[in-house]
């Protein structure tokens, strides 16, 4: 069985790097003329551009002297800037029939536009950190070893200008072996508390954003009061985007850790499906703060991975309003009431404990006897 592994590697800060924000920029410009051809051809047709077409005609066009410079940049490259631009009409065409409000592919600013890719060809390996690319030689920092077949490589440049250059691998299945705990456990997902697990052992979110909130400020007050277009507010500017940059890493590692620390103590994790969008009408920045989508998707990669189960529990399923105690379901149950004592039993109930006690036992039912045994949780 064969998977797919991507591999980041961050490339020396060097003087022929303006060749490669070079051809950025050009996938930008081409990008951009292949929107305006989809535009202009529905406004005449009332139709779709078919990608097989808008290839053929930019292979034309790279042939006339007004746009000869196009063939700096690798075919397969350009190729790509029209998959990605039929892809993006893909899903907006699909969202339309779901009745999914969403924009369709517009013009990006060239400095928003920010990788190109190539497939088999454009790029060679020179041994050690070097690689080729457009003929000319970069270094990279090499800090392992690449496992499989090279699939694609892309390179892109992040918000302070940086280069990194990502590949794409086919390897063999090659899944640590792991023994299995037999462990099943339930996590409510929480503001104050990241997540609240039904076995007592909590993890507490350190809130990365919420550490650097006050640097932030001061930058964002620097920054309105320099002149655009000024160096000092491209300086500044940089600064700010490197704080956001820093916030985002620490978040990742944090939640890569935590998702493998997961992984290797349970063989089942149930969750609860949650509507991320309204909680942050709700709450705003702390919700994004915490990022609780982008957890949930590397704790499935990973737990595909170590061979880990992870189940959600529908996001309608009363799980705080329901006693775990003896089943009954109380009619009200304000956000502010983090406590209370069920009507029917007498049990006091901590509301996000009892939430995470709920969510094991659906996750326990629905999986049935083929993993865990579904005792009750009292």
């Amino acid at each position: 069985m064969k998977m797919i592994k991507a591999y980041c590697f961050k490339m020396y800060r060097r003087k022929q790097n303006k060749h490669l924000y070079a051809l950025i920029n050009l996938s930008a410009e081409i990008y951009n003329h292949c929107i305006a051809l989809h535009k202009r051809y529905y406004r005449i047709y009332h139709a779709h551009l078919n990608k097989v077409r808008l290839q053929a005609h930019i292979a034309k066009l790279k042939k006339q002297d007004k746009y000869s410079h196009w063939n700096n940049l690798n075919s397969q490259a350009i190729q790509n800037i029209t998959d990605r631009i039929e892809n993006a009409y893909t899903l907006f065409y699909r969202n339309l029939k779901r009745k999914i409000k969403t924009a369709p592919p517009s013009f990006k600013k060239r400095a928003k536009y920010k990788s190109f890719t190539l497939k088999q060809t454009g790029y060679k390996f020179l041994g050690g950190n070097e690689i080729a690319i457009a003929g000319r030689k970069y270094k990279y920092f090499k800090s392992r070893e690449l496992e499989g077949i090279v699939k694609t490589l892309t390179v892109k440049r992040d918000s302070v200008n940086d280069l990194y250059i990502y590949f794409t691998c086919e390897t063999a299945t090659d899944n640590p072996v792991r023994a299995g705990t037999g462990k099943i456990v339930g996590f409510d997902f929480g503001l104050k508390t990241y997540l609240k697990a039904s076995d007592g052992n909590d993890i507490e979110s350190p809130l990365f954003f919420k550490q650097s909130q006050n640097n932030i400020k001061k930058l964002n007050r620097e920054l309105s009061r320099k002149q655009k277009g000024s160096n000092h507010r491209k300086q500044v500017k940089c600064q700010l985007s490197k704080q956001h940059l820093k916030i985002a890493n620490q978040r990742k590692d944090f939640q890569f850790k935590l998702a493998k620390e997961l992984c290797e103590t349970y063989d089942v994790i149930c969750l609860e499906d949650l509507n991320i969008k309204a909680m942050q009408r709700m709450w705003g920045k702390k919700v994004s703060d915490l990022s609780h989508s982008c957890f949930v998707n590397i704790l499935k990669q990973q737990a595909a991975k170590y061979g880990v189960t992870v189940f959600e529990i529908p996001r309608f399923y009363p799980s705080s309003k329901l006693c775990s105690n003896c089943g009954c379901v109380v009619d009200d149950l304000p956000l502010k009431v983090r406590s209370w004592v069920c009507p029917t039993c007498g049990v006091t109930h901590d509301r996000d404990f009892n939430a995470a006690l709920n969510i094991l036992r659906v996750g326990a039912s629905a999986l049935g006897g083929d993993t865990v045994n579904p005792a009750f949780v009292g």
